[in-house]
């Protein structure tokens, strides 16, 4: 009996597209369970229901392709081209709603679903007038965004060729032996995590609505919210206590989850990078409270309490806002916010920007230089780091990747700083705005807005996207495309 061909190139990357658009067209319907509480809103449903299921049958239909097939290897970087592609259909299915509405243009539909799906939370909607339906489709692509979608894609499909896909997405590290039970305890933690914040802020007084979005937006270190003054028009301590315990879970990483579950608190505060969200805490914030005493607030608890909110907002790059706002702020408070959105949270987490085990060893990297400068060049030492509880090795080629991603951040971040100043934007604004969407942050100065010009519209949706697939993803994935067609022309 022959052995089945296996399905390579083109045919195995639409067929993977496929489940990421059937996965779309059942997120865009996840919505329309909002009309058993407000049904009202039906006259809305028709912005749902149609691009749902024309995405779940075009889906289908590409499923077939490799559906029941032998499955052949990925050639270099195809996985990064089914990323690249995933994330590229699942935002511009759901950016759909929004147009079908009416009220928004292509740039302004696909920036906002941009925006759920990495977790950014700029918005060009006023919440305070925007239908439930369309707020609650907002945070379930963040829901998503969140977590990723090619987990939730294997944590479905148990698809032992799809690992590959798993990790490009950033889940590097196993919670268990196991790849896909690893993935599907990952995607309960975070789930089961959101659960509890539905409940506690339920306790706090929120409606059952806002509870649930704050709680995934929250969670997930999105930002957005259901009120256009964020948590802050709630005024109320309690809420804003357990909205920075949830940010601060959503930027730990998922492994350390594990360690936090089961009691081992000492290995969970060993980690390098809960060491370093210690040190941005107890930095950043006496700096900013100091700052902002008596020019904006009128006594230094006052003060303390939002320096404390708005640091642990800015670096878990929730964005989230609450207490004064943004243009209140003085220059060097705005200054080291762009700081802490350029370090962000921890690896593999929900968080954005740099992240902080990359910080971490270049600040690790500048001091082993000088130590080695000005120590006896015949002792050889080992660059050590705590990783996971664990006292590890870095080795040259780690420590030169991280410099070089750094640099290739940077390097964007100041790209879309100039193209934002090319509209009249001063600097500061300008590189403040750039860095809240390459960092996921989406604190925003008010440069991208409803009647933003399409191309900050689209600067701002390119940094989302770079920022959330990190980089290195995207080039791989768009060398790749690349390459293939130029063989083609060939």
């Amino acid at each position: 009996m022959q052995s089945k061909e296996k399905i390579r190139g083109v045919q195995l990357i639409m067929g993977y597209w496929g489940f990421i658009i059937m996965l779309s067209g059942f997120i865009t319907l996840l919505p329309l369970l909002v009309l058993f509480a407000y049904p009202e809103e039906f006259t809305h449903a028709k912005c749902f229901y149609i691009p749902g299921i024309i995405a779940i049958f075009v889906g289908y239909a590409l499923t077939l392709l490799i559906r029941g097939k032998g499955k052949g290897i990925f050639r270099q970087h195809q996985e990064a081209v089914i990323l690249l592609g995933a994330w590229f259909f699942a935002i511009l299915i759901a950016a759909l709603p929004f147009m079908i509405s009416g009220n928004y243009n292509l740039a302004q539909s696909v920036f906002e679903s941009t925006s759920g799906f990495t977790t950014t939370g700029m918005t060009i909607v006023n919440p305070d007038s925007t239908p439930k339906l369309f707020l609650m489709h907002r945070s379930l692509t963040m829901f998503f965004g969140g977590v990723g979608l090619m987990l939730v894609l294997m944590s479905v499909l148990s698809d032992s060729m799809g690992m590959r896909l798993y990790n490009a997405e950033g889940h590097k590290d196993r919670l268990l032996p196991n790849l896909i039970r690893s993935a599907r305890l990952l995607f309960s933690i975070y789930s089961g995590y959101i659960i509890a914040g539905m409940l506690i802020y339920r306790g706090l007084g929120m409606s059952w609505f806002d509870s649930l979005n704050h709680s995934i937006s929250v969670y997930a270190t999105g930002g957005f919210s259901t009120r256009s003054g964020g948590i802050g028009s709630y005024n109320s301590l309690p809420i804003e206590i357990a909205t920075m315990v949830f940010m601060l879970l959503g930027a730990v990483n998922f492994v350390m989850h594990l360690y936090l579950l089961r009691g081992k608190f000492k290995t969970f505060m060993s980690h390098c990078e809960n060491k370093f969200t210690v040190f941005l805490i107890a930095l950043f914030v006496p700096l900013i409270a100091f700052i902002s005493v008596n020019s904006i607030y009128n006594t230094f608890s006052e003060s303390f309490r939002f320096a404390f909110f708005n640091v642990i907002a800015t670096f878990t790059t929730t964005g989230i806002s609450a207490g004064a706002p943004l243009s209140a702020y003085a220059a060097p408070v705005i200054f080291l916010m762009i700081l802490l959105m350029f370090i962000g949270g921890s690896s593999e987490s929900t968080a954005g920007a740099i992240k902080q085990y990359r910080v971490w060893v270049a600040l690790k990297a500048l001091w082993w230089d000088l130590r080695d400068r000005f120590s006896n060049k015949r002792v050889v030492r080992a660059n050590l780091i705590n990783r996971f509880g664990k006292i590890e090795a870095l080795t040259p080629q780690e420590t030169r990747g991280t410099l070089a991603f750094i640099m290739w951040y940077v390097g964007i971040a100041l790209i879309g700083t100039f193209i934002f100043m090319l509209f009249g934007n001063p600097l500061q604004n300008s590189l403040f705005e750039f860095a809240s969407a390459l960092g996921n942050v989406g604190f925003s100065t008010g440069i991208t807005n409803y009647y933003a010009h399409p191309i900050i519209l689209w600067t701002g949706t390119i940094g989302m996207f770079i920022g959330r697939l990190e980089i290195m993803i995207v080039f791989m994935g768009l060398g790749s495309i690349i390459s293939s067609v130029k063989r083609r022309l060939d």
